[in-house]
């Protein structure tokens, strides 16, 4: 066994037994290429035990004609792979899209190198032999990035039976379409973008209005009512108010195809 499969079953083991899905963001889909088929099934297995759905490919060209099928959260490449490089995957990643993220599992550690990759479109580098946790802390930056930029351009959300359209200032409902303002837009917004969470006053003034002001919270006190009224025609959807904290949108939310 390499050494860096024995690496990796050594922290693996103090991994689960102290952090298990600790660090790690569900569900998200990744393209995982790697020649080395015991260490690809060990990364594999690995990632499949703490929720993430894993494609595995032994070689590059494989890759690149998974990927060209499928939507993927986030790709591991080995470097050295046959048929096509990982610099090469990564290329035709790149020429598709910009925001998935590309981290390189290599055993080179010289400089050149990683600017290779850096230059193709690579997010980031990990040396073999490396440890599962360290993998999976990478991950996950990446990972949350993505999320919060996929949040941050989404337009369009499902608010219960409401639709809420941020681009036309309109909400609808079976009741009708209602038009609201730019700033009862840009507040909704805000709050549709962390549903079910606690958000406090200030955080919601510094986002929404740009500053904490006594006079800028009594406006948003208004604004908080105004939602709250289009709200009515769906009891599910509650805008409460937590006392001395802030509030917390309450919604079964979905971003909008």
């Amino acid at each position: 066994m390499s050494t860096a499969c024995q690496v990796l079953e050594q922290s693996l083991k103090f991994y689960y037994q102290n952090n298990k899905n600790l660090f790690m963001e569900p569900k998200a889909k990744i393209l995982l290429a790697e020649d080395d088929a015991t260490l690809g099934y060990i990364i594999k297995d690995s990632l499949e035990e703490e929720g993430y759905n894993v494609v595995l490919c032994a070689d590059g060209q494989s890759a690149i004609d998974r990927f060209n099928k499928n939507e993927f959260d986030i790709c591991l490449l080995d470097v050295m792979m046959p048929y096509k490089d990982g610099l090469a995957v990564a290329k035709k990643i790149r020429q598709q899209t910009d925001l998935t993220p590309i981290l390189f599992l290599t055993a080179k550690s010289m400089e050149e190198d990683r600017i290779k990759g850096f230059q193709t479109g690579a997010d980031d580098y990990i040396t073999k032999p490396f440890s599962m946790p360290e993998l999976l802390l990478r991950m996950d930056v990446f990972l949350r990035r993505t999320k919060k930029m996929h949040f941050e351009n989404v337009q369009e959300f499902i608010l219960g039976t409401l639709r809420f359209s941020y681009t036309d200032l309109k909400l609808s409902s079976n009741e009708g379409v209602v038009s609201i303002t730019q700033k009862e837009a840009d507040l909704l917004r805000f709050l549709s973008q962390h549903p079910n969470k606690v958000l406090k006053r200030e955080e919601v003034l510094l986002n929404v209005w740009g500053k904490d002001d006594y006079f800028l919270g009594r406006s948003m006190d208004v604004f908080i009512t105004k939602l709250r009224k289009h709200f009515k025609p769906d009891p599910s959807i509650i805008l409460e108010t937590i006392h001395g904290v802030g509030f917390r949108f309450n919604v079964p939310l979905v971003p909008a195809d």
